[in-house]
C-alpha cells in the first residue's frame, strides 16, 4: 500500500480554538476536576472553573503589559501546572506562545527569543531568568529583525502568577472574552522550535486549528477514550515539546484529571502517588522500568535472574500469540499467571497499578519490548508524528495494534510513501509553515504534502512501519545500504546499553560507538567485584566481561542484519550523551551529527589498520 486517509469524525469551525472548547465544558461542568497541584505542601484540586478564572487573571495580567493580538510570548520552564496555566493565558489574550525547554542552553534560548521576536518572557527558576533577562531590551526594542524585542521577564519562582494577576486587575474580564471571541481557527497560536537534530532549530507555525484538530483526532480516536472525567493522567515530559502538549491538552477539553511531574528521575514515585490511569512516555522510558524490574531480580542472584528471563519470554510468547488465529494456549496462560504473581504484579505496582494502558512518542521502541509489555497487561500503544505535524498523526489504539508499527492515520489525516520511501503527511494537523523561512518552507512540501525526512512503508491495513530517517541512511564503502536505528533499538535494550549509534557512511564495515547506563554499571561493579572508583576507560580496557556483556548487545542487534550490514568494531565511550553536550534532545533523541563530531578520534581508531 502506497497511502492510506482516515476519514475524519470532527469538524473545526473558522472561530473554534482550544480555548473556546475550554470554555464551554466550563460553561457545562464548572466544578469537573481538572487538575491536581501541589500548593502549600499538599496537592489540592483545580476545577474547570477555577483554571479558566485563573488563566482568564493571566490574560488580563499581560493585556495591561501591552500584549497585542498576534504578539510572541516565551514560556521557558519544565513541566508544572503553571505551564498549562500561562500558556492558557497567554491564548486567552490572543498572542502565541514561544515554548523553550527549561535544559536549553543560552545560546538556544537567544536564538529562539530574537528569531521568533518575543516580547514578553516566563521562566521558571533563577537559573532560567540569568539565561534570558540578558535579552531584555530598553523600551520597545529596536525593531530591527534578527535584534530581541523582549521587554519584560518574570519567574514563576519568584510569583510571576501573582504579580501578572496582580497587574491585570484593573482590566475588565469583558476585554479577554472579547480577544478570545476575535482569535480564529487559522490565527498562529504558537511558535515551537525543533529539536535541532540535524542543524539549527527552525520554528514550526502551528494554528489554532492544528492543536485543535490534533486534540480532536486523538479524542475520536480509541486511545482518547481513557481522556475522561475522573481518569487520572501524569504529564512527565516536557510540555515544551508538541507530544506532552497535545496529549495535555486534549486532557484538558475532554476533562480528565490531570497532575504533573517534571523530575523523570523520580517518576515512578510519583507514579505511586497519582496512580495515573495513562502514562505518556518516550521509548526510554519504558526501557527503564523493564531494565530497573531486571535490576531488582539480579539482586536475587542466578536464580533472579533465570525467573526474569522465563517470564519475560513468557510475557513476549504471550503477546505474540494474541496476534495469531488460535490465541495464547492454556499452558501459555498458566505460565503467565504465575509469572504475574512472582514478577509482573510488582512491575504493575510500581507504574501505579491503575494504569490501563500507556502510550509511546518520539522515537521507536523495539518489538520485543512493546510484546513484554503487552504481555505483563500494560500495552504501549505507539503513534508517529512530529513537531510539524502538532504531535500524533498515526497510533495503534485499543483494538487495532500492531506491535512495530506506529498505528494507522488519525481522523482527517493522510499518509503516503513516496518512491524512494520516504513518509509523506497531509492533514489538519500539519503545520502551517516554518516562521520566517520561506526557503525550508518551500523545501519540505511536494503538491501539498509534507516530506518526513523519515523511511517507512504501509502494511495492507494502512498500519506505518518506521524503517529510518533519509539523513541517517549509512552506505558502506562496499555500496551496502544499512539503516542504523533497528540495531540500536535492540542494543538499547541491554540493560548495561544507555545509547548506540551506529556509524559506518563511507566506511569499510559498520561499528557502533556505545555509553553505558550509569545506574546498571554501579550494581555490575558491585555484582563483579570492581571497584566503585575504576572509570570506565579503565573498564573498558582491561575487563574482558564487560567487553562480553557489549559483544551480547552486538550480536542480539547483528541478528536483523545481513553479515554484510552487521556491526564488526565497538568502542565504549567514556561518558554518556547528555543535553549539556549537545548530544541529545530534550526528549532524548540522539544529534547524531553532534556525536560524530565529538567522537571523531573515537571513530577513526575504530578503522585504523
Amino acid at each position: 500500500m502506497r497511502e492510506y486517509t482516515a476519514e475524519a469524525k470532527y469538524v473545526i469551525g473558522e472561530e473554534e480554538t482550544i480555548i473556546t472548547s475550554l470554555r464551554e465544558l466550563v460553561s457545562k461542568r464548572p466544578k469537573l476536576v481538572l487538575f491536581s497541584r501541589p500548593k502549600n505542601f499538599e496537592w489540592v484540586n483545580v476545577t474547570a472553573q477555577e483554571f479558566y478564572d485563573e488563566a482568564k487573571a493571566v490574560a488580563k495580567g499581560l493585556i495591561a503589559n501591552g500584549i497585542q493580538p498576534g504578539d510572541r510570548v516565551a514560556l521557558l520552564s519544565e513541566t508544572r501546572y503553571e505551564w498549562n496555566l500561562l500558556n492558557t493565558g497567554i491564548w486567552m489574550a490572543g498572542a502565541a506562545v514561544v515554548p523553550i525547554y527549561g535544559s536549553s542552553s543560552s545560546g538556544q534560548i537567544r536564538w529562539i527569543v530574537e528569531n521568533s521576536g518575543a516580547v514578553f518572557g516566563f521562566t521558571e527558576s533563577r537559573e532560567h531568568t540569568d539565561r534570558m533577562k540578558p535579552l531584555v531590551v530598553k523600551g520597545e526594542g529596536s525593531g530591527v529583525e534578527g535584534e530581541s524585542q523582549l521587554r519584560r521577564v518574570l519567574e514563576i519562582n519568584a510569583s510571576a502568577v501573582d504579580t501578572i494577576c496582580y497587574e491585570g486587575r484593573d482590566i475588565d474580564d469583558a476585554e479577554v472574552e472579547k480577544r478570545i471571541d476575535a482569535t480564529k481557527a487559522d490565527d498562529i497560536a504558537s511558535v515551537i522550535y525543533t529539536s535541532g537534530t540535524t542543524g539549527r532549530p527552525k520554528g514550526c507555525v502551528l494554528l489554532h486549528s492544528n492543536w485543535l484538530a490534533e486534540a480532536r483526532a486523538i479524542l475520536t480516536n480509541e486511545i482518547g477514550l481513557i481522556a475522561r472525567p475522573g481518569n487520572r493522567i501524569l504529564t512527565f515530559l516536557p510540555l515544551a515539546h508538541v507530544l506532552a502538549h497535545a496529549v495535555s491538552l486534549a486532557s484538558i477539553i475532554a476533562g480528565a484529571t490531570q497532575s504533573h511531574w517534571s523530575d523523570t528521575k523520580t517518576v515512578t514515585l510519583e507514579f505511586q502517588r497519582s496512580r495515573p490511569h495513562l502514562i505518556l512516555g518516550v521509548p526510554r522510558v519504558f526501557e527503564k522500568v523493564r531494565d530497573s524490574a531486571f535490576a531488582s531480580a539480579k539482586e536475587k542472584g542466578a536464580f533472579g535472574i533465570a525467573l526474569f528471563e522465563r517470564a519475560e519470554a513468557t510475557a513476549i510468547e504471550y503477546s505474540k500469540a494474541l496476534d495469531t488465529p488460535e490465541g495464547p494456549s492454556r499452558a501459555l496462560k498458566m505460565r503467565l499467571k504465575l509469572y504475574d504473581k512472582l514478577l509482573f504484579s510488582k512491575i504493575k505496582a510500581a507504574m501505579g497499578e491503575a494504569v490501563q494502558y500507556t502510550i509511546s512518542g518520539g522515537s521507536a521502541m523495539s518489538s520485543d519490548l512493546g510484546h513484554f509489555f503487552r504481555g505483563l497487561g500494560v500495552t504501549v500503544y505507539e503513534g508517529y508524528g512530529l513537531t510539524e505535524s502538532t504531535a500524533a498523526i498515526t497510533v495503534n489504539h485499543p483494538g487495532d495494534q500492531v506491535i512495530g508499527t506506529v498505528g494507522r492515520p488519525v481522523g482527517g489525516c493522510s499518509v503516503r510513501i513516496a518512491d524512494d520511501g520516504e513518509i509523506l503527511l497531509k492533514g489538519p494537523v500539519v503545520f502551517d509553515r516554518y516562521w520566517k523561512n520561506e526557503e525550508a518552507t518551500e523545501a519540505t512540501f511536494e503538491d501539498g504534502w509534507f516530506k518526513t525526512g523519515d523511511i517507512g512503508e504501509l502494511d495492507e491495513t494502512g498500519h506505518l512501519r518506521i524503517t529510518g530517517r533519509k539523513k541517517d541512511l549509512i552506505v558502506t564503502a562496499g555500496g551496502k545500504n544499512v539503516a542504523p536505528g533497528p540495531m540500536e533499538d535492540r542494543m538499547r535494550a541491554h540493560p548495561l546499553v544507555s545509547q548506540a549509534v551506529v556509524i559506518g557512511d563511507g566506511r569499510p564495515f559498520v561499528s557502533v560507538l556505545v555509553t553505558l547506563d550509569e545506574e546498571a554499571l554501579a550494581k555490575w561493579k558491585v555484582e563483579h567485584n570492581v571497584a566503585e572508583s575504576t572509570s570506565i576507560r579503565d573498564l573498558a580496557a582491561s575487563s574482558a566481561v564487560l567487553r562480553a556483556e557489549i559483544q551480547d548487545a552486538v550480536n542480539s542487534a547483528n541478528e536483523l542484519v545481513s553479515h554484510a550490514e552487521a556491526i564488526k568494531k565497538f568502542h565504549i565511550l567514556n561518558n554518556d550523551f547528555t543535553e549539556d553536550s549537545g548530544e541529545l534532545t530534550p526528549t532524548m533523541k540522539v544529534k547524531r551529527n553532534v556525536v560524530m563530531d565529538n567522537y571523531s578520534r573515537e571513530i577513526e581508531a575504530l578503522y585504523h589498520r
